[in-house]
């Protein structure tokens, strides 16, 4: 199980937003690969980056960013692009850019055939966001309702091939509530065996809860607000998971 610090970009900032509200946006720095650099010398070896005018917008536009945290992190350091990446071409674009894997989210709730076509291309480099609100998942940077429930999007996503699934209650993003372990094992339930957890880490303690899952399909968790506002010290959870 690893910790994905979460670099996500908005206008070239690194920010963070509450639940996910566009109006909601703390800026932590101007300068993303510095934050990218701070995260690696404290011992992450995967950065979850999201470009959020993509989610909002979708295109997208910060991946001249994304480029620069890649190439600076270097090969040691895996990168996982998300936000906004609704063609083939700015697929490709993610993954010549040098991503470790790329993540699809209003397109899988939108276009399973595209989904099906990314992963048998690029197979384990492609993953799918499932964010929920109320037990429904929402797409288009979380400000659209769909039908479907988490557990029968993952479902569908398992079936296409998809290997990896990140999990998100909007509700608690940003919010340091601590993590929906029932939303988590709901998704498991279907099958899932690569469950990224997001939304609401705010404590070791955290930590170690969804370490406990870690032997149902947990592989990673996703941390961004604590990190920044210093709830969690990056270096001391990376033991906490290696049991050091």
């Amino acid at each position: 199980m690893v910790i994905l610090p979460a670099v996500d970009l908005l206008d070239g900032q690194v920010v963070r937003l509450a639940q996910g509200r566009r109006d909601q946006v703390t800026v932590y720095s101007k300068d993303p690969v510095e934050i990218a650099r701070r995260w690696v010398e404290a011992g992450a070896t995967w950065l979850h980056v999201v470009d959020l005018n993509g989610a909002f917008d979708g295109t997208y536009v910060n991946l001249p960013f994304a480029r620069r945290i890649i190439e600076a992190c270097g090969p040691g350091v895996r990168v996982e692009l998300s936000g906004g990446i609704r063609t083939a071409e700015t697929l490709a674009k993610a993954i010549e850019a040098g991503a470790a894997r790329v993540v699809l989210g209003t397109k899988a709730c939108e276009d399973p055939d595209f989904v099906q076509m990314a992963a048998l291309r690029y197979k384990e480099k492609i993953a799918v966001a499932i964010d929920a609100k109320a037990g429904q998942v929402v797409s288009r940077g979380w400000v659209a309702s769909t039908a479907l429930t988490p557990a029968q999007l993952a479902g569908e996503m398992l079936k296409l091939g998809v290997q990896t699934i990140i999990c998100t209650d909007v509700s608690r993003d940003g919010m340091l509530q601590g993590p929906n372990l029932g939303l988590l094992n709901e998704v498991l339930g279907v099958g899932v065996t690569q469950l990224i957890a997001s939304g609401g880490v705010a404590s070791i303690k955290d930590v170690e809860q969804l370490k406990t899952l870690e032997p149902k399909g947990v592989s990673g968790v996703i941390i961004g607000k604590a990190l920044y506002e210093g709830t969690i010290n990056l270096e001391k959870a990376i033991r906490v998971l290696n049991n050091q």
